[in-house]
Parts: C-alpha cells; sequence; structure tokens
C-alpha cells in the first residue's frame, strides 16, 4: 500500500492542487487497464486549466479506442480558445475517423488558400468561351475554412477545385462579350458565390478571387472556318459522285446528236440524188 501510494502521490498532489479530481484508485485502475495514466492526468489538468470539461472516462475510451488523445485535447482547447464550438465527442469522432483534428482547428482559425485549377495536377489555366466566341483563360485563388461540424463525411479540396472550376466555365460561358468579363473580373465571383458550392463539404468558401485572366484563340472563328472546310469537302465528294455516275448517260445523251446528223445527210442526199447528177452530167458532155 505505501509503495503504490508513493507511485502515485506526486501525481496525484499535482492533480488535486490544479483540481483535475483524479484520485489514487483512478490512476491504479488506469494502471491495470493499460492506460498511460501519466498522460491522463496531465492532458486532464490542462483540459481544467483551459476552462474545458472533459470527464476523465471519456478520455480513457478515447486511449482504447486506439485515438490520439494528445492532439484531440489540444485540439479542443484551441477551438475552445478561439471561441468555436468543438465538443469532446466530435473531436474523438474527427481523430478517429482518421482526419488530423488539430489541422482542422488550425485551418478553421486560420483560412487555407486553394489554387483553382491546381497547376501540380493538370491545366494551369480555367479556359471557357464567351458568346462572341472568343475564349479566356483564368486562374483563381479560394479561401476556405474548415466545418467542423461537417468534417466527418464533407467532401474534401478536390470537390470544391471541382465546383469553383464548373462555375467560373459557366460563368464565361454566360457572358456576351469577353471585354464584359475582362473588365469586371468580379462578376464571375459573384456568380460563382451565389450558387453555395461548399455543400455538403468540409470547408465554408470564404472568398473566391480571380488572380489572372488572359484572352485566348477565337474559337467561334475557328469552329466556322471548319465548318466550311467540311462542307466543301462534302460538296465535292457530291459533284464527284454525280460525275462517276453520269458517264454511261453522256454515251446515250451523245446518239440523237450522230442521228440527227445522219438527218441531215440523208436530206442532202433526198436533195441532190445521184440520178441527177448522172443527168446533168450527160447533158454537160452532150
Amino acid at each position: 500500500m505505501l509503495l503504490i501510494f508513493f507511485n502515485f502521490f506526486q501525481l496525484w498532489i499535482q492533480s488535486f492542487l490544479t483540481g483535475a479530481k483524479i484520485g489514487i484508485v483512478d490512476m491504479v485502475r488506469m494502471k491495470l487497464c493499460k492506460v498511460d495514466y501519466n498522460m491522463i492526468v496531465r492532458q486532464k489538468i490542462a483540459l481544467v486549466q483551459a476552462g474545458v470539461k472533459v470527464a476523465t472516462q471519456e478520455m480513457e475510451a478515447h486511449v482504447l479506442s486506439r485515438g490520439n488523445v494528445q492532439r484531440v485535447v489540444s485540439a479542443v482547447i484551441a477551438a475552445h480558445k478561439a471561441g468555436l464550438d468543438l465538443p469532446w465527442h466530435v473531436a474523438a469522432a474527427i481523430d478517429l475517423a482518421g482526419r488530423d483534428v488539430y489541422e482542422a482547428v488550425k485551418r478553421s482559425v486560420d483560412p487555407k488558400v486553394i489554387d483553382c485549377p491546381d497547376p501540380t495536377k493538370g491545366r494551369a489555366t480555367l479556359d471557357g468561351v464567351c458568346r462572341n466566341g472568343i475564349q479566356l483563360r483564368a486562374r483563381a485563388r479560394v479561401t476556405v475554412r474548415t466545418n467542423l461540424q461537417q468534417l466527418v463525411g464533407g467532401a474534401t479540396e478536390e470537390t470544391i477545385i471541382a465546383r469553383v472550376g464548373e462555375g467560373i466555365v459557366q460563368a464565361i460561358g454566360s457572358a456576351d462579350h469577353h471585354t464584359d468579363v475582362l473588365a469586371k473580373p468580379d462578376m464571375i465571383s459573384k456568380a460563382v458565390l451565389d450558387k453555395a458550392l461548399d455543400s455538403q463539404t468540409s470547408f465554408e468558401i470564404v472568398s473566391i478571387d480571380i488572380a489572372e485572366i488572359d484572352v485566348g484563340a477565337n474559337i467561334g472563328a475557328n469552329l466556322q472556318a471548319d465548318q466550311a472546310a467540311a462542307d466543301l469537302r462534302v460538296a465535292q465528294a457530291n459533284a464527284e459522285k454525280r460525275r462517276a455516275a453520269g458517264g454511261g448517260a453522256g454515251a446515250r445523251d451523245a446518239a440523237p446528236r450522230s442521228r440527227r446528223t445522219g438527218r441531215w445527210w440523208c436530206w442532202r442526199k433526198r436533195r441532190f440524188p445521184r440520178r441527177f447528177r448522172r443527168r446533168s452530167a450527160r447533158a454537160i458532155w452532150a
């Protein structure tokens, strides 16, 4: 009894003086359950000093569930100091789901900037075509902060990038003239923000800023030129087909002309018969 008492006496005195209210019996029970009682006591003292009320049994249950108690305690204290509503069971669920709960709290306090599109995963710009056929290439920067209530089961950054990119392309496509977009790039941001693209995601969109916008090719003129070239090739093919199919008709059309020519020679023969020519020669000789 004296050995056990002196083994836990220092932690018990520290817990008693700080108001953590963890007795020697609780420490012995945690020791028998193979729980790091030293870490539990120190983390409970940190919670009490920060003004956060968490039961000791909840901390033990999280340890036995193979959770990271130290990171959860740090996240709960940071959220409490920042004025965010993050109960212990929500933070423990986020930690057990494999998310970094402390990093999520940091991103909720200090918003994160995401490049749209991500240059490391493909194209560097978002290409859209206005109604007048002019292509515009845009690049945006999205400022987001973590939504702690939807962190479990919510969509990740890839969904935010995809939705914002779709909204930017649609906003560019709905513009009548490309000069309108160049004159007021904020019209794209307003059109995208009005669609609530952060629904069912782990983030909340704070702002969307158009970092760069350039004029690309004249897509409308190129499409019209390609269509004209395609129509020309189709017309040429149809002409070749008619020419190949009209070979026999040319021979049939030539036959009436030969018959007409034959009739003309026959008419000359009837007009100048051979007997008349013979008689004329005899008369001349005579």
